[in-house]
């Protein structure tokens, strides 16, 4: 199993990067958050997905991201 098969969006260095955990140049943090904006485009396509397959996964996936603490 890969270690990080189950993750969320974001891997453990992405997190260390985009918190200021890790020293790393602004050019390399610029570029981590272009990454991260493209793994959102890409939830998108897997919520319209879900939409079309299994609107229960979708509301769960909805519920999940759309949280508030209301």
């Amino acid at each position: 199993m890969v270690d990080d098969q189950y993750r969320g969006i974001l891997t453990e260095r992405e997190r260390e990067i985009l918190s200021g955990d890790a020293d790393v140049s602004d050019n390399y943090r610029y570029r981590v958050v272009s990454r991260v904006r493209n793994k959102i485009e890409a939830l998108e396509s897997d919520l319209e997905l879900l939409d079309d397959v299994h609107s229960g996964l979708a509301d769960e996936l909805r519920d999940a991201v759309c949280e508030t603490d209301e």
